[in-house]
């Protein structure tokens, strides 16, 4: 099965760090990357800016609008991502809980939803439509 596992940084215990602790961390975390790539565990990983850059869209009365910024006031702001393969979310918990970023902050493990059906179901649907 197929996870993302969102981590988030908690900007105050991380500001506490010194530089050389910041940067031990981050390379703790690409070397176990690098593991979970040798062991097939690895699909995909980016970091995220920071949360300044970031846009919500809302759709609200038929009409969608754009904000600057996340949504939520928070401590922690989403770092980052991972999408691992794993046999049960049980393992998967167990490969993140060993990645060096969770003593950057929580991290959210999820099984991604095979949509192939629903993809295929619309687009049938959607051949049927006149134009």
């Amino acid at each position: 099965m197929k996870y993302v596992c969102f981590g988030y940084l908690d900007v105050a215990r991380w500001s506490r760090l010194s530089v050389e602790e910041q940067q031990t961390l981050i390379d703790a975390c690409f070397a176990y990357d690098e593991v979970l790539k040798r062991n097939g565990h690895w699909i995909a990983g980016e970091g995220l800016q920071g949360p300044d850059t970031a846009v919500s869209l809302r759709y609200r009365d038929g009409t969608v609008s754009a904000t600057d910024g996340p949504f939520a006031e928070t401590k922690e702001i989403l770092g980052g991502l991972l999408m691992i393969e794993a046999s049960d979310q049980k393992e998967a918990v167990e490969l993140i809980s060993k990645h060096p970023g969770v003593k950057m902050g929580p991290w959210e493990i999820r099984p991604v939803q095979d949509l192939t059906q629903m993809v295929e179901e619309s687009t049938r649907r959607r051949e049927r439509q006149p134009m």
